[in-house]
């Protein structure tokens, strides 16, 4: 009987030890199998985080992102791409759901810093009708005139349609289409072209040694001395194109279609170098829309003067406009500022539209903005909104009329608007919270804090501007306000026209760029924007247009 046991118990022994060494076997490809279905996701997640922001980087790029600068500020991305679907980070890898969380907590950790961006992509979506979208109406004039530099003076133009001009380069020797004599400037320096899927001018830094700026913003490849050509970058009218340091190109954009009914001149600088040889970005952005889009009787002009940065500025140059546009877009808002000949419902509607839009908390601008609209008889009426200190004059038949108001807290009409909050400003205080304005768009968090800010825009009466009228208006930043007063501009104005030839007029652009000259002649030393409007002409482009 024990006989029997014990060799049913060494049978039962042996079948365990097959059967574990079975289970171990099997164990053992499980494992080998599931060490090559998933490669290095666990151990070197820093290796695929720094694929995915490589990849993201390009992708943008390619997916429509692109830099805005100059006169509509400093680069900035409206299409926010989402990479975490449709996108391989190599084909070996079969654990999707850890790059997914990956992504996941990476746009999670830069919500706040993509916040204002997306708002500026949600309000592109909704206002998409903003640009016209009839490819044929979309033929543009391209005019370039370098206004400082050896070659000042020189003037070359193009059409978007005549492609065998095109691709334009700018260079020091031939076969550049246009030759800057300028020892900083590279043999073939920059190039620009017509973008014919996005419907706009671009500029491509061609690898230049001393670099391209747009409105005093980099164009060029950030290495220095790669040699490498910069991305593409949309040129608006009135930008500054900058070769290495001497040579600056003013940029006039103009719809064949569409053309402005008058004279228009815009000129920038930042004065760089003027605080104690301190290096002053450039914060202002100037722009402006005629006709505004469905609207052939409207146009808009602005002048934004950021401060804490230029992101506020370029944000409110974009929507502004567009908030303008929605509004007129309404046939029964439309009629009654035509009937009734004011338009101050629409601009304080556009300025509260705009400054819930944008989502900058420690940083603000100034908004000055000038509404023109035509009456059908070829007569104008204007009307303006600001807030902050960048402000605006016309004088029509020598009648001058300031239609801004400063909102600096040392303003006297400010201080009292203060006070009417119930908390009034101490004597000889100048500044609210280290800042020397009160009224701006932007600045979210000291709005959260202080309720004496306000972004409430100020606004002028109507001015008729009749037909057979001789006038101008003028709109200017600070940093030309504070070292010329409005009776000089006008005499400076009156000069410049009383200068010109009885042959040929002035153009808008000259007087702006004088404008600017004598502000830097007097030494400000806050960035400097002028736009300037003649109403004496109806020239379009100061220069001839090649055929």
């Amino acid at each position: 009987m024990r006989s029997h046991n014990d060799r049913a118990i060494r049978v039962l022994g042996e079948w365990n030890v097959e059967l574990l060494c079975l289970f171990e076997e099997q164990s053992t490809l499980l494992c080998q199998a599931e060490d090559i279905v998933r490669p290095l996701i666990s151990d070197d997640l820093h290796i695929v985080e720094n694929q995915s922001h490589e990849y993201s980087r390009g992708y943008a790029h390619d997916a429509g992102g692109h830099q805005n600068q100059g006169a509509y500020g400093d680069s900035f991305v409206l299409d926010v791409c989402d990479t975490s679907e449709g996108i391989s980070v190599g084909q070996t890898l079969k654990r999707p759901l850890a790059f997914n969380q990956l992504a996941e907590e990476q746009r999670h950790i830069r919500a706040e810093d993509v916040k204002y961006r997306s708002n500026l992509a949600i309000q592109n979506e909704k206002f998409g009708d903003f640009a016209p979208k009839d490819r044929k109406d979309q033929r543009s004039i391209l005019v370039l005139e370098v206004i400082s530099g050896p070659c000042q003076g020189l003037q070359h133009s193009v059409q978007s349609t005549d492609t065998s001009k095109l691709p334009l380069t700018l260079g020091r020797v031939t076969p550049s289409d246009i030759l800057v004599k300028d020892s900083e400037v590279s043999g073939k320096h920059a190039m620009i072209n017509w973008n014919i899927n996005k419907l706009r001018w671009e500029l491509v830094d061609m690898g230049s040694l001393n670099g391209t700026l747009v409105n005093s913003h980099a164009a060029h490849n950030p290495h220095s001395g790669s040699r490498q050509w910069g991305d593409p970058v949309e040129l608006a009218n009135g930008d500054i194109i900058t070769l290495g340091t001497t040579s600056r190109i003013f940029v006039q954009i103009r719809s064949q279609i569409d053309q402005v009914p008058f004279g228009i001149g815009i000129a920038s600088d930042a004065m760089a170098v003027r605080r104690g040889g301190k290096k002053l970005p450039m914060e202002d952005v100037c722009y402006y829309h005629w006709p505004l889009p469905g609207m052939d009787k409207f146009g808009l002009f602005g002048i934004c003067d950021g401060h804490g940065g230029a992101d506020a500025a370029a944000s409110v140059s974009k929507i502004m406009p567009q908030m303008v546009a929605s509004i007129l877009s309404d046939s029964y808002r439309r009629e009654r500022v035509l009937s009734q000949s004011d338009a101050s419902d629409v601009l304080r509607e556009a300025f509260s539209q705009t400054e819930a839009s944008i989502d900058h908390h420690y940083e603000g601008c100034t908004a000055t903005v000038l509404l023109v609209w035509a009456d059908g008889s070829e007569n104008f009426y204007a009307q303006c909104a600001n807030v902050g200190d960048s402000a605006c004059v016309v004088n029509i038949d020598g009648r001058q009329t300031k239609m801004t108001e400063d909102h600096r807290i040392t303003s006297h009409a400010e201080r009292l608007r203060i006070q009417a909050t119930g908390d009034p400003l101490k004597d000889g205080e100048t500044r609210l919270c280290g800042l020397n304005l009160a009224r701006m768009l932007g600045d979210k968090f000291l709005k959260q804090q202080d309720v004496r800010f306000s972004s409430e825009p100020y606004i002028s009466q109507v001015v008729y501007i009749q037909q057979a009228s001789k006038g101008f208006a003028l709109l200017a930043s600070d940093g030309f306000w504070d070292v010329i007063n409005v009776k000089k501009a006008v005499q400076l104005v009156q000069q410049a026209k009383e200068r010109s030839s009885t042959d040929e007029e002035i153009s808008a652009e000259k007087i702006a760029n004088s404008l600017l000259s004598e502000a830097r002649t007097l030494r400000t030393k806050d960035n400097t924007s002028i736009i300037f409007l003649d109403f004496d002409t109806n020239r379009i482009l100061s220069c001839k247009l090649d055929s």
